[in-house]
């Protein structure tokens, strides 16, 4: 059972190029206020239920900063009656 996605983002590896913003269908990604550690802005998910698991983030990224994870819903087993 699909639980739904997850960004993730490799926070020192970016350097706030902001094409995984740019290339995001469904406007999940905006620079984050902070920096990283290279004086750089990372993207956050500021609409992360958004997500669809479409991965065009992951694929424009050349620094391979961002990705996708899919959250996975446990099913409790029903007991045998």
């Amino acid at each position: 059972m699909s639980g739904g996605f997850e960004v993730k983002v490799l926070w020192d590896r970016c350097k706030g190029c902001g094409f995984c913003i740019d290339i995001c269908p469904r406007d999940v990604l905006d620079f984050s206020d902070a920096l990283n550690r290279r004086g750089y802005h990372p993207p956050i998910a500021k609409q992360p239920h958004r997500c669809v698991g479409c991965r065009l983030c992951e694929v424009i990224c050349p620094d391979f900063a961002i990705y996708i994870e899919e959250r996975r819903e446990v099913e409790t087993p029903h007991p045998q009656i």
